[in-house]
């Protein structure tokens, strides 16, 4: 049997201490994130990642990743530019496996995501 798996309120979970943005092309840029759940095998993994405004580079070479604010605002683009989209609280975004680009955050962003292989 499989058992289901709830979540409770994701706007409340505390995340760990503020770290330096890795991949940031503004210095001083921070992120924190608190895992709060991950399949046996490790393929799915959910969790709450905040940062503070700046920008950095991302890829989702090895994972397909779901997004959804909940508080900021951030321009997500596409490495080449071709495809460019602002979010906001509520907002969802589907990252494909392969992604690569750029996230603008405009203002401190919360967010929940969920990593899929």
């Amino acid at each position: 049997m499989i058992n289901l798996t709830s979540i409770g309120n994701l706007d409340n979970v505390e995340i760990g201490a503020f770290e330096p943005k890795l991949t940031t092309v503004t210095p001083g840029q921070l992120e924190a994130r608190a895992s709060v759940w991950s399949s046996n095998d490790g393929g799915t993994k959910i969790g709450v990642w905040e940062c503070t405004p700046g920008e950095f580079t991302a890829d989702r070479l090895a994972m397909a990743e779901h997004c959804h604010i909940l508080s900021g605002r951030v321009t997500v683009r596409d490495e080449d530019g071709s495809n460019e989209t602002t979010l906001e609280a509520g907002s969802l975004l589907m990252l494909p496996k392969g992604w690569k680009g750029t996230w603008v955050v405009h203002e401190h962003v919360r967010k929940t995501y969920v990593l899929v292989e």
